[in-house]
């Protein structure tokens, strides 16, 4: 078995195995990554590969979408993000355009920093940890 074989059968159970929490940790994380790379092939002028890593930011951006839970207030505002995010990675992408990826990144960071936080602190109340 070569390495990208294991590596590929890690990530699988890594996400076979993932709390729903967890599960939407890692959609955030490949947003973000999927939007750098498209920052990255932009500046190489890789336009077929820019277009297909921000495709797959914007796929993942409509599957946190798709499963809101709109009883929730907090939807409502998750909701208008991420329109917002989805605008700006079509923009770009038809732009080709890295400073309007700029705009949208820093949300996308802030979000999946505070729903880690929340994980951490949801951890501790449910093992007693400090």
């Amino acid at each position: 078995m070569t390495y990208s074989n294991m590596y590929q059968r890690y990530q699988q159970n890594s996400i076979t195995t993932a709390s729903p929490e967890e599960l939407t940790l890692m959609l955030y994380s490949g947003a973000i990554k999927f939007m750098n790379i498209g920052k990255f092939h932009i500046d190489k002028k890789e336009i077929e590969k820019a277009n297909n890593a921000i495709k797959r930011a914007q796929d993942i951006i409509h599957q946190l979408n798709n499963t809101l839970d709109m009883s929730y207030e907090i939807s409502n505002n998750l909701r208008a993000i991420y329109t917002f995010v989805l605008e700006k990675l079509i923009d770009a992408n038809i732009k080709k355009d890295t400073k309007i990826l700029d705009e949208a990144l820093p949300l996308l960071e802030e979000i999946r920093d505070t729903w880690k936080e929340a994980m951490r602190e949801a951890r501790k109340i449910k093992y007693g940890a400090l």
